[in-house]
């Protein structure tokens, strides 16, 4: 359409889109996966409008749904090391769904074999939120294992908390806090022989760390964490982070169809039609599939060498260049592209640099980090720092140099401030003292003394640090509360 009325419409859509981070140019360092490649895109724009009219609910109906997933899931299979088993998979709307359903079968299975009571969870302090979401979800007991202060999670105390109650182990191939690769060759050996289900959270990994010993030249050997490992069950792997297709695509992979069957829905108990869904969602839009299918046939296993190179690079030159810089260190030893940064405890107070008030001088810089809350660990383990995340894409390798820039004249700005405490700002409102959740109206009455979303509008501060030294202090049910008010309001009139 080319009438005024349209033109208007289009022209309101860009005038929201100015307060948006940039997707493009790798300036925001999580959330966005930017191949750099010319006319990628545009692919995947044509590939979506090809199929906007498609519902993916009924593939007997649009046949072409089924064959692009079995083009994406073959694909993901072959990455794997899983196409020469009788593995299986779905097309998810993305990580945290490839994870809730992951979740949905194995208690399933459990349930189905004879488990009784509440079927439990096992993994590492530093797995995917999305889990504490699927144990809310699914009325499983999530049973953290503790990491230490480099993110590494140790395998015997893992090994130790599993038994007949355990419906699921979760591992991360790496988890997204830290980088780190959980030891998953001995914790998935240790679960296959107490008969427990094992799924690998490769939701970030999946689609990089396949190629990333040949992208790094022989530099790097990683260890195995997919379907070579028998005692691996299932896999999540994102398509729409380093796969590099528009937001809307996961894959899930099982060992087992009946692990697969257990994921999904299906019901005749109804006057309608049957209803079989083999994830969450009934009616499915199509377009998120064909862009991704598009971007993955085109770029082909050279086009995501060639991709994983450059990020490799980024990669390995940030990690020297964060680790020199003085009162800052990387945490643990990270495998991937992606890594987070605390303060350099060994050096003099004088000399620290604290990772949250750096991220927000970065930012001043046009530079968007990710700043991540320090951590207690229920019931036992050491206190986690404070850090800030980093994820890096190829486009990161073209302006390299600009990005170690901001992050060492950041880092010389504010070396030797000291960490905000919030100590005194929560004593200082007592409403902060309460241990529990609170209704909508108290939490928005809270965040307005706080000068935060006091305008309805929802908006954090430019300066991130305090608001984070606050969930330090406050109560976790209450930041919870105050925290999903503050979302909940970017949409409300």
């Amino acid at each position: 359409m080319t009438d005024d009325r349209a033109r208007d419409i289009i022209d309101r859509l860009h005038a929201l889109r100015r307060d948006d981070a940039p997707t493009h140019g790798g300036r925001v360092l999580s959330y966005v996966y930017d191949a750099g490649i010319a006319g990628l895109d545009e692919l995947a724009r044509a590939a979506a409008a090809s199929v906007q009219s498609v519902n993916g609910l009924d593939p007997t109906t649009f046949p072409s749904v089924a064959r692009l997933e079995r083009d994406v899931i073959d694909t993901a299979r072959v990455l794997v090391h899983g196409d020469r088993l009788p593995t299986v998979g779905l097309i998810t709307s993305g990580g945290t769904e490839s994870c809730l359903l992951a979740v949905k079968s194995a208690r399933d299975r459990w349930r189905g074999a004879g488990g009784v009571g509440r079927p439990r969870i096992v993994a590492p302090t530093s797995v995917h939120a999305a889990f504490h979401k699927a144990a809310g979800y699914f009325d499983v007991d999530l049973d953290l294992v503790p990491v230490d202060r480099e993110g590494r999670v140790d395998a015997d105390e893992f090994i130790e908390r599993l038994d007949a109650t355990m419906a699921l182990v979760v591992v991360s191939a790496p988890n997204y806090p830290y980088g780190t690769l959980d030891p998953v060759e001995q914790i998935a050996a240790a679960a296959d022989d107490l008969r427990i289900r094992c799924h690998v959270d490769a939701c970030i990994g999946g689609w990089v760390l396949p190629f990333w010993d040949e992208a790094s030249g022989g530099d790097t050997s990683t260890p195995a964490w997919d379907f070579r490992l028998p005692g691996v069950t299932s896999i999540s792997l994102d398509s729409h982070k380093y796969g590099f297709a528009p937001k809307g695509t996961s894959v899930l992979l099982f060992r087992h169809r009946d692990d697969k069957r257990a994921a999904g829905f299906a019901t005749t108990s109804w006057p309608g039609y049957p209803v079989v869904n083999p994830t969450m969602l009934g009616s499915r839009s199509a377009t998120s599939l064909a862009a991704a299918w598009a971007v993955i046939s085109y770029l082909g296993t050279t086009g995501f060498v060639d991709l994983t190179r450059r990020t490799h690079r980024a990669t390995t030159a940030l990690l020297a260049a964060v680790g020199g810089i003085d009162g800052l260190r990387v945490v643990g030893d990270p495998v991937g592209p992606l890594f987070s940064v605390a303060t350099d405890p060994s050096v003099p107070v004088e000399r620290r640099v604290d990772p949250h008030i750096w991220s927000d001088r970065v930012r001043t810089t046009g530079w968007v980090l990710q700043p991540q809350p320090g951590a207690t660990q229920f019931p036992s383990g050491p206190e986690l720092p404070r850090t800030t995340h980093l994820t890096i894409t190829p486009v990161t390798d073209a302006g390299l140099a600009d990005l170690v820039a901001a992050l060492t004249s950041a880092a010389d700005a504010v070396r030797g401030t000291p960490p905000i405490d919030a100590t005194d700002l929560a004593a200082a409102f007592p409403r902060l003292a309460g241990t529990g959740p609170v209704s909508a109206d108290d939490a928005h009455e809270i965040l307005t003394e706080l000068g935060l979303g006091g305008d309805d509008s929802g908006a954090l501060p430019d300066a991130l640090a305090p608001v984070m030294a606050l969930l330090d202090v406050i109560p976790p049910g209450l930041a919870r509360s105050l925290l999903a008010e503050l979302i909940a309001r970017l949409n409300e009139s």
